[in-house]
């Protein structure tokens, strides 16, 4: 199951331990307005991701067995991932190394965690995809260079954005949603709304990718190439959606580059 929320702010950080209190990124309000701009969206891609999170079950106290805990999931090195891209395709792009400090691909563990953080899974479904890495090893494995695969073409996507770019992300979009089987379903989030959730089956590995595709196949279908940023530190990787109205964003986070940024000016004139 999969989670939906508010939207990201602009420059939102999200700590490692505030995740369970992020909700995520709205996809019913950014696709609900999608479907007013284009009516037949919603027929042209049936692929929909709608987060949701459900309060993890209360085992009722009883003379029964106690059910077998969760492996526990070990710290994760870095406490914090970044959320600035305004898309959940870009939030992804961001997390590597260069952007956050701590590569969200570095080993399943932490590939889970960033996709807890980013509300694509909830905790139930995390325990249980860890329970999975554990017995079929090899297909953690695989799901991580996968992960890998598909973090590069979208990262060239976000920089480049010319035809062979998105051809490469077609290629690679079609590649995952080809090998991920499941079933769309109408889910009651917890505040008592209603979403569309994405259920996978088959290799729930496979499944893992489809919430991120399906965001970089929504900015090629409503045309968003446009208003992706990269930052303007030079120093800096992150990429960005730029929703103000004059399409003057600059930074990624004006806590962390914009400030820098504004130091450095500050800087210059007192020399002067």
């Amino acid at each position: 199951m999969n989670g939906c929320g508010p939207p990201q702010t602009a420059g939102a950080t999200r700590p490692l331990q505030a995740a369970g209190a992020r909700r995520g990124y709205v996809v019913g309000d950014e696709r609900s307005a999608a479907r007013r701009r284009c009516p037949f969206l919603a027929h042209a891609w049936n692929a929909r991701h709608v987060c949701l999170l459900i309060p993890s079950r209360v085992a009722a106290v009883n003379s029964s067995p106690t059910p077998a805990a969760a492996p526990e999931a070990p710290p994760v090195r870095g406490e914090a991932f970044a959320f600035v891209g305004e898309r959940l395709w870009l939030d992804f792009v961001n997390s590597d190394a260069s952007a956050s400090g701590t590569d969200a691909l570095e080993d399943f563990e932490t590939l889970m965690a960033w996709l807890e953080a980013a509300a694509v899974v909830d905790a139930d479904r995390a325990a249980g995809m860890r329970r999975r890495a554990q017995q079929q090893p090899a297909g953690a494995a695989a799901a991580l260079v996968d992960a890998r695969r598909v973090r590069a073409a979208l990262r060239t996507l976000a920089e480049q954005g010319d035809h062979e770019a998105r051809a490469e992300a077609v290629t690679e979009i079609n590649r995952i949603l080809g090998r991920s089987a499941g079933t769309r379903r109408l889910e009651m989030r917890a505040d008592g709304t209603f979403g569309r959730a994405f259920v996978p089956g088959g290799d729930a590995f496979a499944g893992l990718m489809i919430p991120l595709v399906e965001s970089a196949a929504d900015a090629l279908i409503l045309g968003e190439l446009a208003r992706v940023r990269a930052c303007a530190n030079p120093q800096c990787r992150r990429v960005f959606h730029d929703g103000t109205k004059n399409g003057g964003r600059r930074w990624c986070d004006m806590a962390s580059c914009g400030n820098r940024a504004k130091a450095a000016r500050h800087r210059a004139r007192r020399k002067h």
